[in-house]
């Protein structure tokens, strides 16, 4: 069985581009020239450029000695929270808006849960000149004070979604509309694997970047390519998609995907969609969505601001589908504790999102001989203000 999408934007039975007629330009431009402007040598040579002189690649593949003694396996962690702007989100906003700008786009859009892909956005339009404005949740933007200031100060506008639940899906709502109302000069960075194709497979090329540098790391200090783990939290799930990527197709790699539980997958309050969702369609792509009966959203809660979305990407939706990937749920309190435990065990303070990832490896079953590579997809400074009110510490 190979993972791969098809000329549509399917994986399996999900992906695809539902959209609104107004919107058809703008997809068909992308779905044209992607391709053919990631595969030039100009591209090329501007992306990894950048990657290696701006973000800071390639980030160190770190053996996490005493989590490893802890867990009784070789635990190694993937430091995307080293990047420049402290997550993995930079390496999808680096290529797209090389692309944007290839593409003769004048003035970017975004939508952001977290912050971090509001600040990568952000950065790169600081960067490259471009006018840039980023949609959040008001409730997200309470919680992420700190990313919001780093927008502002980095010149973006950054606009409260102030429907729904207040959060990433209707924050990507409100840029969705914003791109139907301003189709010509406007390139959307949609930053996670969903969204209209081609997005969800646009986005995981540039983060397949991440699993491309831990199979020659794992080389070096393992004498092997393949871990028998790759663990990574889900929200949207582009660190998971770059994390996976290029293990799609290694059927002796276990693919570990870690959804947020919330207050736990019964209570009403949880963000576990392959657990409480159902095929169906959001922001574009056919994917497993949190809905009622009739087809409204679930509005998904999550302790940390980038897993809290009702959906996964459709690649994740396929992986699952398909049994090709295994699939988790960590409770709130349970991905602090893992925070914590990091922190203490490694001096290494992780996004709340990352923690989701960490807490699962205590519900993984695995061998003592077994190499895991936990994708650490950002660093915990934007949540300080969480781990404060939580407390546990």
């Amino acid at each position: 069985m190979k993972i791969e999408v098809d000329k549509k934007g399917f994986y399996g039975k999900f992906g695809g581009a539902y959209i609104p007629e107004m919107l058809q330009p703008n997809i068909e431009e992308l779905r044209d020239n992607y391709e053919k402007i990631m595969e030039s040598e100009e591209f090329k040579k501007e992306f990894h450029s950048l990657l290696q002189d701006y973000v800071g690649r390639p980030t160190p593949l770190y053996y996490a000695k005493r989590m490893s003694e802890k867990y009784g396996a070789k635990i190694y962690l993937k430091r995307e929270d080293l990047c420049h702007t402290g997550a993995h989100k930079i390496n999808n906003t680096i290529g797209q808006i090389i692309l944007a700008k290839k593409l003769g786009k004048k003035r970017i859009i975004a939508e952001t849960g977290a912050g971090q892909h509001g600040v990568a956005t952000a950065t790169v339009c600081a960067l490259m000149g471009m006018d840039c404005t980023v949609y959040m949740g008001a409730v997200d933007m309470e919680r992420q004070k700190p990313n919001v200031e780093r927008m502002r100060i980095l010149g973006a506008e950054v606009v409260p979604a102030n429907s729904g639940s207040k959060t990433l899906k209707d924050a990507t709502n409100e840029a969705l509309r914003q791109w139907i109302s301003n189709p010509v000069d406007t390139h959307y960075i949609i930053g996670s694997v969903v969204g209209p194709h081609p997005y969800p497979e646009m986005v995981a090329r540039f983060q397949s970047v991440i699993s491309e540098e831990i199979k020659k790391q794992l080389k070096e200090k393992e004498g092997k390519e393949n871990p028998d783990l790759v663990i990574a939290c889900v929200g949207g799930g582009s660190n998971a998609a770059g994390a996976f990527y290029h293990y799609y197709n290694e059927e002796s790699v276990r693919l570990i995907a870690v959804e947020a539980a919330g207050l736990g997958i019964s209570s009403g309050k949880s963000a576990a969609t392959t657990i409480l969702g159902k095929p169906g369609v959001l922001h574009g792509s056919k994917t497993l969505l949190m809905q009622t009966e009739d087809g409204q959203v679930v509005e998904p809660h999550s302790i940390s601001a980038g897993l809290d979305y009702p959906g996964i990407g459709p690649v994740h939706a396929h992986l699952f589908d398909v049994g090709r990937g295994e699939f988790f749920a960590v409770k709130d309190e349970d991905a602090m504790k893992a925070g914590i435990e990091l922190s203490r065990l490694e001096g290494i303070i992780p996004a709340i999102e990352s923690a989701h990832a960490l807490a699962a490896v205590k519900e993984v079953k695995f061998k003592s001989s077994d190499i895991i590579v936990l994708n650490l997809s950002g660093r915990g400074d934007k949540d300080l203000e969480t781990y404060i009110k939580w407390g546990g510490y």
